[in-house]
This record gives structure tokens, sequence and C-alpha cells, in this order.
């Protein structure tokens, strides 16, 4: 068969693939295309996925020296369910939160809580007892699985609300109740009489924005499965577009490496939930370090490869110092921030059997967006990608809601039914971003006639260092709870390792100095280490305003770097 064009690959596959047969769907009042045969919720997608994964019988999770294959994984995900309902009263619809590193049973967890109805809520592992105690209040979770250290910061909020801890791992040790003492006397067979429909909520993610306080994104089982659908349709349709070789080999099982956090829409979405119907064998790093990264994809054979560009770099380097090449990596990814221009060609150079990608989503897209792989990434390493067909449609629109002309700058706004349902509690924040079935992203960029996007610039004030988004106002609110800071303005500062970290100006009382380790003594029961300012800059004088009154973030940025 010939080589086909992505879109010529895509028409071939939706009308002769049942999976990816398209229909249409009124969601919440609009129209959207979406595929009409994928499994209605997760609970159902774990279990269609058994046959792919050879009946069960394939390994399919490795973590340090623990290693389940998909039944055994699957075995655990049921008792968990069965504990949930059963000892701990979970009802569908209850929100129910995960506060720990990444371990397998966040993972299990994730497929238990949502085959049971309910709703799972991913907890920033970094955050403070402040922002724990926020999250847990937004979203009125009362059942936390944690491990210690994020138990240790629950712990003062567990009486005041009311909270059912329940200690995992390390916690185990530190916590009256376990999952492994609720899990043991479960059956390893599904849980019966669950009554839940695909627009059903499944997740709540927090995301920062420029309120101050995170925003709790209310993702549902069809808007994470049309991600998961689209993913896994590119996947079917590379063949068509680039056939093998005659008498080539078949491709080898697909194998992913999970090295960000399972907090974010980026290790959960594109590669645990897709790792499902795709057959693949996933690995998970107990905490990031590359040289243990190299070790585990040259010992399981990993073919795809999705951090932050931050640790693209970083395993670039180890390779080097390694002598590996890691040659079953077949697809090396970026996601969470833009990786240098200039890196795309070093990947490439030292990684030669992978194609170098970069992409974009938003937790509030399930994490769907545009890509862009292999030769036309290395053509346009500037670029963010192509919409991924098909039921994604892209409009560029001013300040009015305009539409602007194609090449000119504009806000990306997206339509798909993996678009989230609304922010928790939030209903203005989210009719400003959510208009007829549009996602009004914040990020500015153009498109070009061939449909490459590049994204330039953002409109909110977010802070992207090494993936991990730090809203100003939210670093702003807790530098002004300094006694001697009369008003403050925090933006990003370049970073060559992590692209952006926090710095900040403040105009203290009497002109008094605050060194930045006072400041980070101050800071560091506010925020999480990550959000604290680098470097900071102090005056006794009012900060830069513009014409508007407004403090003029970016000069005070420029002139802060010129200082």
């Amino acid at each position: 068969m010939p080589a086909m064009t992505m879109e010529e690959a895509i028409r071939h596959t939706t009308q002769t693939n049942p999976t990816f047969e398209m229909s249409h769907a009124d969601i919440r009042g609009v129209t959207y295309r979406t595929f009409k045969n994928i499994p209605a919720t997760i609970g159902q997608l774990m279990l269609a996925s058994r046959e792919i994964h050879d009946q069960g019988r394939a390994e399919f999770l490795v973590y340090q020296d623990e290693r389940w294959t998909y039944g055994g994984f699957c075995d655990a995900v049921h008792q968990i369910s069965h504990a949930l309902r059963d000892d701990l009263g979970v009802k569908p619809g209850d929100r129910v939160a995960i506060a720990m590193r990444n371990y397998p049973e966040l993972l299990m967890l994730t497929l238990a809580i949502a085959s049971v109805g309910a709703v799972v809520v991913f907890v920033n592992a970094w955050w403070t007892t402040e922002e724990l105690d926020y999250a847990l209040k937004d979203s009125a979770a009362k059942t936390v699985f944690a491990d210690a250290p994020r138990l240790e910061r629950i712990s003062p909020l567990i009486e005041p609300l009311g909270l059912n801890v329940v200690g995992v791992r390390d916690g185990e040790a530190v916590s009256d109740q376990t999952l492994t003492a609720l899990m043991n006397p479960k059956p390893t067979t599904p849980v019966e009489g669950v009554t839940l429909e695909t627009d059903d909520d499944f997740a709540v993610m927090y995301s920062s924005g420029t309120t101050g306080k995170p925003k709790g994104v209310v993702q549902t089982h069809r808007g994470a499965l049309s991600a998961v659908f689209t993913w896994l349709i590119q996947a079917v349709c590379a063949p068509l577009v680039n056939p093998p070789e005659p008498g080539a080999p078949p491709a080898p099982r697909p194998s992913g490496l999970i090295v960000t956090p399972l907090f974010h829409v980026t290790a959960t979405h594109p590669l645990f939930l897709l790792s499902l119907p795709a057959g693949a064998k996933i690995s998970l790093l107990h905490k990031w370090d590359p040289e243990e990264a190299v070790r585990v994809i040259k010992r399981e054979g990993v073919t795809r490869f999705l951090g932050v560009p931050t640790q693209s770099a970083d395993l670039l380097q180890a390779a080097k110092r390694m002598g590996e090449k890691l040659p079953t990596l077949s697809w090396l990814g970026a996601g969470g921030a833009k990786r240098p221009a200039a890196q795309v060609a070093q990947l490439q150079d030292q990684f030669p059997t992978a194609e170098i990608a970069t992409g974009w989503g938003m937790t509030e897209t399930n994490a769907l967006g545009i890509g862009v792989v292999g030769a036309e990434y290395n053509k346009r390493p500037n670029a963010a990608g192509k919409l991924h067909p098909p039921l994604q449609d892209v409009r560029f629109l001013d300040d009015a809601g305009n539409d602007v002309p194609q090449g000119e700058l504009g806000e990306i706004t997206v339509k798909s039914p993996a678009n989230m349902r609304c922010y928790l509690n939030k209903p203005d924040a989210t009719a400003e971003t959510m208009q007829d079935g549009w996602l009004r992203t914040g990020d500015l960029g153009v498109i070009d006639a061939e449909g490459y996007i590049t994204i330039l610039d953002r409109k909110k004030n977010i802070i992207i260092r090494g993936g991990e988004n730090i809203a100003c106002l939210d670093v702003e609110g807790a530098l002004h709870t300094h006694p001697d800071v009369i008003e403050a303005c925090a933006f990003s500062l370049p970073d060559s390792r992590l692209g952006e970290v926090v710095g900040a100006a403040v105009q203290t009382r009497n002109g008094k100095e605050i060194t930045q380790t006072d400041m980070a003594k101050h800071l560091e029961q506010r925020l999480a280490k990550f959000k604290i300012p680098v470097t900071l800059w102090c005056q006794g004088t009012p900060l830069t305003r513009g014409a508007t009154d407004k403090i003029d973030r970016r000069a005070i940025r420029t002139a802060c770097l010129e200082k």
C-alpha cells in the first residue's frame, strides 16, 4: 500500500476500523464530533484492555524490583474498589483525594476510584499544609490516600476537615488505616452495580491560574477517553503514513517510562491511561534520576519517553556520560513547556533511533492538543505542532472574540469532547474560559498555511518551571504576608536547565532590605519550594505601573534583569 498523508490515514481508519468510527453527540448543549464505539468509562476501558495485554498475562507495570502482570494489576484495582465501597463507604459522585509521590498504588487507586463511580482528586505532592487545606476544602474530599510525607502535612487538617485518611507505602507505619489491610480480604472481581454515564465526572486536577489560587479542572470520563483514543489513532495511522520496509520485523511492544508527577496530565493521560488500550508496558521511576532513567530504558526496552524539556536535556547528558544510545527508544517527546530549538538536533544525534517530538496540551483539555514529530519537527524546531485529528477544531481569536487572519497573532481556542466540564466552584472563571464549547486557552500563537502552530506568548501570568505551572499572583500573595512588604511582583527568570524559575521585586517599608534567604525562610510554610523566588529585588519606592495604574510586570522584569 502506498504511503498516505495523515489526513488520508485518519479518514481511512475512521471508515474501516470500528474502534474509531465517528459520530456526533450533544454534550451539555453543544454538538461535538465523537468516537462512537470506545468504552464509556475509565473502568470499562480497564476491563476492555485485558485482551490486548495477552488476556492479562503480559507484564504491565515495573517499579524498582516490583513487577505486575496486567491481570495482577487489575486484581489489585478490584480489591481496592471493593474496599472503597464496602469499608470506606465511598459512593458514586464522592470525591476521593490521592496525595503521594509516584507509587504503583497511585495508578491502582485512580482506576479503583473511577470504577466505583467516585471522582479522583489529584493532589499536588509538593503542596504545603496551607495549600493542601485549600484544595481539600475546595474539592470537599473526605477520604484521602496518602504516603508518609503527605500524611505529616495533612495531619493538622484531619480533625477540622473531618478527613478519613488511609496510609499508603511508608504512610502505613503512621496511619491507623492502611491500604494493605483494606485490600487483603477483598475479592479480585470487578465491583458490580455501579451506574455511571460517560459524561459523569472522572477527576479533578488542580491547575495554576491567574486568580492566585489553583483551579480545580473537572474532567469527565468522555473527556479523558476522547484524548486517549485520539492519541491511539495517531499510532494506528503511523504505519499508513510511513509504511515499514518490506520484510521489516514487527514493531516491538510499546513500553513507556513515567518520569513526571502523576498529579499532572502529562503522566496520567498520554502515558498511563493510553497504555491500557495500546497494550503498552509502563515503568515508573521513584524520583527523577537521569542515570537511573537510562538504566531502566535499557533494561526494560522502553520505546516511549515523555517528560518536560529539562528531563530530555538531563537524559541526553546522562546517556553521553554513560556511552548509551538507547536503541529501543523510538519516540522521545516533551510537554509541559517549550523545548529549546537547539535541543532538537542534539537529541536526534544522541538517540538516532528515536523520533524527537513535542506537544502542547492543557489540564483543561485532558492533555489533548497539538504536536509534531520526526522530520517535520526537525524542520520546524520552534513550532508546537499541528492539531491532533479527528475530534478537535481550533480558532485564533482577538480580545473581542473575533477570528484573526491566518498568520496573525491570536489566542489559541480549541473545541473537542476532551475539553473540561468546568472549573470546580468557579462559574465565572468557567464562563470566561468555556464559550459555546470553545475553550480559550490563554496562549497566544500563529498558524501557518500548512496548519503548524507556533506558540509565542501567554496571556496568563504563568511561570513554567520545568513543566510545573506557577501563578504569579499565588507567589505575590505569599510575599505580601511578610511584614516589611508593601507590594510585590513575581515574574519568570530564564534558567538554562528548568527553562524558567521564579523571580520577584518588592517594595519594602522604609526601604528595608530583605535577603532572598530570609524571604525563602518566611515563605517555606506558605509556598511549595518550587514556587519560592530564587532572586529577590527590593526597593523603597513603588513598583513601576502602566497607563492603567496596574503594576507593569514586563517593565519590572526588564528593569530587574538589567540591574
